[in-house]
């Protein structure tokens, strides 16, 4: 299994980023991939604190898992939550 980034890392390294500007893609297309690949490490996240695989996530449990980590962002703020945006 893959192991996430630290939250305070960010979701895509510099070196990822570049592979996605060097690829033969459109700016619209090079977006999109940025956005999987954090979407697939924001997820790994979700399912380790949940216990359980990627593969068994509900969106039911997503939306919960932002919900608890906007409610952590509210009451003790940003650095506290996960997510710091």
């Amino acid at each position: 299994m893959v192991q996430p980034s630290p939250p305070e890392s960010q979701f895509l390294t510099l070196e990822e980023s570049a592979r996605v500007d060097a690829a033969f893609l459109s700016t619209h297309e090079k977006f999109l991939t940025r956005l999987t690949i954090s979407s697939w490490r924001l997820l790994i996240q979700i399912a380790q604190d949940s216990g359980m695989a990627v593969e068994e996530l509900t969106t039911e449990q997503i939306v919960a898992w932002f919900e608890k980590d906007a409610k952590i962002r509210r009451e003790q703020g940003v650095e506290a939550a996960f997510l710091k945006w």
